[in-house]
């Protein structure tokens, strides 16, 4: 198991940890990767909710609008923007996970955030993990860049990472983080950057990329050939769609010799190792 969820010690019971593991739509979430990637788990380990969140009390309904739909049986809902918590299990790791998925608030941030670490502390939470995604220059051809950050100086350790460097405008993902830190759960926020001129949703590649960072993180082998195919399929797409225009053709190859140049090092390093030792783990499982 991951420094993160360390083995119980000799003679001591079992222990089972448990993740808040968040994503929100609008501001944090470019192309959906990120709520797409929580709605994933959430549906593959298949989820039963626990808690919601009032929406009367942070939405306001005419810029975030509630949408009518139609139920198996044909009747009409209303469907309204809120905030969901779902629980599961992990099978064969000692790990529970609580999905929140919601839509980005409109005011009461703050009341909103101790809403949910009032849920986290009732449900036992040991930890959170923030998914965003975020518009930025880089290129479709190559690997999505997922950047893992934390405030917290065990988690900094378990993984090898480095707290945030960001400074400027934040959604509710960078309140969140800052509140459960205060409150001292330990937090990270896992972030993918998708190609700026190709931000619509849906975003299969910066969603697989996700997935398989929290894939390291969690240290739980996941099923994604289906979607590793229509990321496949989505990159082809693109690639069509810009060599129908000489200029966006010249930006992207711009974009791909500079990401080249940047990460040439780490060709040979971490990266390579991570994905070996993620094929032997599901090598194992098969």
């Amino acid at each position: 198991m991951h420094l993160l969820f360390p083995q119980a010690k000799a003679g001591e019971a079992p222990r089972r940890y448990t993740v808040m593991l968040a994503a929100f739509e609008g501001w944090n979430d470019a192309g959906e990767a990120a709520t797409d990637a929580v709605k994933y788990l959430s549906r593959l380990w298949e989820s039963h909710k626990v808690a919601t969140v009032d929406p009367d009390l942070y939405y306001d309904f005419q810029f975030t609008r509630p949408v009518v739909h139609r139920t198996g049986s044909g009747e009409r809902r209303i469907k309204w923007p809120t905030t969901k918590l779902t629980r599961s299990s992990v099978p064969d790791a000692p790990v529970d996970i609580i999905f929140v998925h919601g839509v980005e608030p409109s005011y009461r941030w703050r009341a909103y955030t101790a809403e949910l670490l009032a849920h986290a502390e009732e449900l036992g939470v040991d930890c959170i993990i923030l998914v965003g995604a975020l518009l930025a220059d880089v290129p479709h051809s190559r690997p999505i860049p997922v950047t893992v950050t934390s405030d917290d100086d065990d988690v900094r350790r378990a993984l090898n990472t480095e707290s945030s460097q960001y400074e400027g405008p934040t959604g509710i993902v960078g309140v969140l983080a800052d509140v459960a830190s205060l409150a001292g759960i330990p937090t990270m926020s896992v972030w993918a950057a998708v190609p700026h001129y190709v931000g619509q949703s849906p975003s299969p590649k910066a969603e697989l990329a996700l997935l398989h960072r929290l894939e390291d993180i969690l240290q739980v082998p996941l099923e994604v050939s289906v979607l590793s195919e229509e990321a496949e399929a989505w990159e082809r797409g693109v690639d069509e769609l810009a060599t129908e225009d000489p200029e966006v053709a010249a930006y992207v190859r711009q974009l791909e010799e500079a990401k080249d140049t940047a990460e040439l090092p780490e060709a040979t390093g971490e990266s390579i190792a991570r994905e070996f030792e993620r094929y032997l783990k599901k090598r194992r499982k098969e």
